[in-house]
């Protein structure tokens, strides 16, 4: 009976990190779009590792002022940015 009630447990706690851990992101849950990682990116919808990396590279050269600039990166249309727009910043709030 004790092996079970501290498996239980420990499955309890796993669920609950799981569910409350998040990206580090800037202010009210929001991704910073210029200063992601790579990991933080792939949680946005639609965004795979390849448009991560487009995000990365494209920030390298001019960091984003506005968030509707994230559509300048090739394979962010505004049906993926209108999804995603809310979810994102360009600085720390």
């Amino acid at each position: 009976m004790g092996k079970i009630k501290r498996s239980l447990i420990f499955v309890l706690a796993v669920l609950l990190f799981a569910c409350f851990s998040q990206p580090v992101v800037a202010g009210e849950g929001k991704i910073n779009i210029n200063t992601a990682s790579k990991k933080e990116l792939i949680t946005l919808e639609g965004v795979g590792k390849k448009t991560a990396d487009r995000i990365i590279e494209y920030r390298k050269e001019k960091p984003f002022e506005k968030k509707e600039e994230l559509m300048n990166v090739k394979g962010i249309g505004k049906k993926k940015f209108d999804k995603n727009k809310d979810l994102i910043t360009v600085k720390d709030e």
